[in-house]
């Protein structure tokens, strides 16, 4: 017989603990659907090597993976944000999560693939994501428009955080700036020298929420979970003089029980931002390119050289920066890459791949001719 939550080693007391970490009706569905005979619910805090630091909501412990989490693939391998049962200090199984935020494996852009050949699962079962970049050298329109891409690709809402924001002689005009890119995205000025944004954030650390925190080394994610805390809970660098940009200091993946009520997840600093699967990200990321473009001629335009392409019209108005869409058109390729991959075998990917290449080279020639 299918045991509940109230039968599975949790004490009534503790269910509202267990609520606090963010458990609610999705998981309660998901127990009931593994009809499981035993095991103690609790939710991974971070990964150490073959360890898991678990929480029940009032007591933390180390736990290690049963026999079987160790052959199972990776999505099947708890990450930090998984609800689990364990017995005995063993992790058993795995509840099946909400969602996942997950990127391809770093090492994969700039090489002759276009995308990564596996996946890396950066955490479980959010309800936000943090993208924070920071007002210094770490500024940058495009890799902001990756990490929008990759947050709605995994079916999250993002909100834009920008740090540092005393570091810059015109925070609010870097501000409009992104806001040209996110629509519809919460753009959040922060500093840590006047708390400034800490209001507006702390709107998404309510009780039992989870937001995770994504950026570049050095973008200030520390600093940000230091300011929301009220306290120096995470290991902070000073801003290089050298280079004029922060350093990394995060060097795992772990929830922060927050005093607003939620938890966050500070990450580690992403290096690349590469996607493996295909998704609808895009539409989201560039909503102004998709909105353009369904006034086009044809319902298959490249935005390359068609007659009647709108959005080609929205570059020559200034409506649309050039810079933007040449970025809409690397991630297209990229997106198009993948979703190739999973349905044709890798040689003959890399043959039409070759073959597009060619035709693309092929054109300019003849343009400049």
């Amino acid at each position: 017989m299918t045991k509940h939550i109230n039968e599975l080693n949790v004490p009534p007391n503790n269910r509202e603990s267990l609520c606090q970490l963010g458990w609610d009706r999705h998981f309660e569905c998901g127990l009931t659907s593994m009809r499981p005979t035993r095991g103690t619910i609790a939710r991974v805090v971070s990964v150490r090597r073959n360890l898991f630091l678990v929480s029940d909501g009032q007591d933390e412990h180390l736990c290690s993976p049963a026999g079987k989490l160790l052959h199972s693939s990776t999505r099947g391998y708890p990450v930090t944000g998984d609800w689990v049962l364990t017995d005995e200090s063993v992790v058993i199984g795995v509840i099946p999560r909400k969602n996942i935020l997950s990127r391809g494996e770093a090492g994969s852009r700039g090489t002759r693939q276009e995308a990564a050949t596996r996946g890396q699962i950066i955490a479980a079962n959010l309800d936000t994501v943090f993208i924070v970049c920071g007002l210094d050298r770490d500024f940058n329109l495009r890799r902001l428009e990756r990490y929008l891409t990759l947050v709605y690709n995994c079916g999250l809402s993002p909100v834009a955080v920008l740090t540092k924001a005393d570091l810059h002689d015109d925070p609010e005009a870097a501000r409009r700036e992104v806001e040209t890119i996110a629509f519809g995205v919460p753009v959040v000025l922060t500093s840590m020298t006047d708390g400034r944004g800490r209001e507006e954030l702390e709107e998404h650390l309510g009780f039992g929420r989870t937001i995770a925190m994504l950026g570049s080394s050095g973008a200030g994610k520390s600093t940000l979970a230091n300011m929301l805390y009220g306290d120096d809970i995470q290991a902070t660098s000073a801003v290089s003089t050298a280079v004029g940009k922060g350093r990394h200091t995060t060097t795992t993946r772990e929830l922060i029980r927050m005093p607003q009520g939620g938890l966050l997840l500070d990450n580690p600093g992403i290096r690349e931002i590469a996607f493996h699967e295909a998704g609808s990200g895009m539409e989201n990321a560039f909503a102004d390119i998709a909105e353009q473009a369904l006034m086009c001629r044809f319902g298959d335009c490249s935005h390359q050289n068609e007659p009647g392409c709108a959005v080609l019209r929205a570059v020559e108005s200034g409506e649309i920066s050039r810079e933007r869409l040449e970025s809409y058109r690397r991630m297209r390729r990229e997106m198009d890459y993948v979703s190739a991959r999973s349905h044709k075998s890798a040689d003959r990917v890399e043959k039409e791949r070759w073959k597009d290449i060619a035709m693309l080279q092929k054109e300019m020639k003849r343009r400049k001719r």
